[in-house]
């Protein structure tokens, strides 16, 4: 562990002012090492980039961009009744379709994320047609953009790092600065520390980890290389001249190294193998390297478990991206839909703005979608035809799944009580014992005879509809 106290040591304690402090040091730009001399670009010497340190930094910011690349953007338009409509005449549904001639939607949000964690920000010229409707979206590279802000405060932006758009223009005789004002600048930034309009990535948070990790892994590789330490001794209790030895070590690696790699060598003189295991340093520095990379998820906000790691297992794919969802991955989603909604002039959730649609993220999981489409239209949440639209399913013909439905026994615990009391039929008067009937027939009493009523209730020419 020497190498790493002397490597946060430096850091660990500010030092006073005037006083030198060896290092490392983290920049806007990235981070110098330890022992960096103070003109470092008069050496010859760049901050080492953050954003291509290492495979857990990687995996962390492909992990968002892959993932917002996923989720297919709509425009929503909040109607009186309290629902919503998908609107797909607008400049930024044909975005969401095509922003440019030469990337796709997946393309641009993929890139767009990748600089957004990677870098702190990322850059995209809007061009407008003859109506002014935003009709395409270039995206910049980070490393060469930056804002401006006039005297009287408006904020303009100096755009380089597109090769095509840069061609396009001096092809159109407009060689030169490319100055745009803000309204056409898609600029999505995380934390701005330093600047309103300078974002931060999440990378500098971890610098210190990314950099230890960095030089743990470069020792290892050095060490490696060059180490000279066997992975077996060969051990007796027997005398042996030189020569001795020199057979013994020819017939080991000639059963052992090359084509022959996993012979089994017949030694002589009661010489016995033993193996050399790792040490208890390397495993220390094994932890040293895991604790590293769990601080680089921490500072981006993404479960170990999503690369296969940490401690507990989570028990379904929607369970492990609802908890990234309500942690990272929802701030990023809600981040770029707030920028888009600004760019297009729209009023935002819940009047008009832009969804990324994050119910892709369960294709794969068709039961669990399945059980919840079909609770939702049992409790009368979906009707029939909107489940089977989620699913790219045809509506159901003649109008019958256009209203939600509930079961029947789906009731007020009062609905029993509010239920018209029924009308009760007459008690039919029969002849007493023995007495003498009428010479004429009673049509009542013979029409309200049990057998009477009987014959009604079961003819279907006398059922009430």
């Amino acid at each position: 562990m020497g190498w790493l106290s002397a490597l946060f040591r430096p850091s660990a304690a500010k030092a006073a002012e005037g006083e030198f402090r060896e290092g490392p040091y983290v920049l806007s730009s990235g981070w110098l090492p330890r022992g960096t001399p103070w003109n470092f670009w008069q050496m010859g010497q760049n901050p080492r980039a953050l954003t291509t340190t290492g495979a857990m930094v990687e995996a962390c910011v492909s992990a968002y961009a892959e993932t917002a690349a996923m989720c297919q953007g709509d425009h929503w338009r909040k109607l009186e009744n309290g629902g919503r409509e998908r609107v797909t005449t607008s400049a930024l549904a044909r975005i969401l379709l095509q922003p440019n001639d030469y990337q796709s939607w997946s393309d641009l949000v993929l890139n767009l994320v990748w600089q957004l964690y990677g870098e702190g920000e990322a850059f995209a010229l809007a061009l407008r047609n003859n109506r002014a409707e935003i009709s395409e979206l270039h995206l910049m590279r980070t490393a060469e953009c930056r804002a401006l802000v006039a005297e009287d405060g408006s904020i303009f932006y100096d755009l380089c790092g597109n090769e095509i758009i840069e061609r396009r223009l001096m092809a159109a005789g407009l060689d030169g600065a490319l100055v745009v004002p803000a309204r056409d600048v898609l600029h999505v930034r995380l934390k701005t520390p330093r600047h309103p309009l300078k974002g931060e990535s999440p990378i500098m948070a971890a610098a210190l980890d990314v950099a230890a990790h960095n030089v743990a892994l470069q020792q290892q590789i050095a060490f490696f290389t060059n180490r000279s330490r066997p992975s077996f001794v060969l051990t007796t209790d027997e005398k042996l001249n030189p020569e001795q030895t020199r057979d013994l070590r020819a017939r080991w690696e000639e059963q052992s190294q090359g084509l022959n790699e996993g012979g089994t060598p017949v030694l002589a003189w009661g010489v016995k193998p033993h193996p050399i295991g790792s040490s208890a340093a390397d495993a220390q520095l094994s932890e040293t390297m895991k604790m590293s990379e769990e601080n680089i998820a921490l500072a981006f906000r993404v479960p170990l478990q999503l690369f296969g790691k940490g401690a507990g297992q989570v028990g379904s794919t929607e369970t492990l991206m609802n908890m990234w969802l309500s942690s990272g991955l929802g701030f990023c989603l809600n981040h770029i839909e707030q920028a888009f909604d600004r760019l297009f002039g729209l009023k935002g959730a819940p009047y008009e703005y832009l969804e990324l649609n994050t119910s892709i993220l369960l294709r794969s999981n068709f039961r669990e979608r399945i059980e919840g489409l079909s609770r939702g239209v049992i409790s009368g949440i979906y009707a029939p035809d909107e489940a089977r639209d989620s699913e790219d399913l045809p509506a159901v013909k003649g109008g019958h799944g256009v209203m939600p439905r509930v079961q029947q026994q789906v009731v007020p615990l009062d609905w029993h009580d509010k239920q018209p009391a029924p009308t009760p039929t007459p008690t039919p008067q029969l002849p007493a014992p023995g007495a003498e009937p009428d010479e004429e027939p009673d049509e009542d009493a013979e029409r309200n005879s049990p057998d009477a009523i009987f014959r009604r209730l079961h003819d279907p020419d006398t059922l009430v509809h």
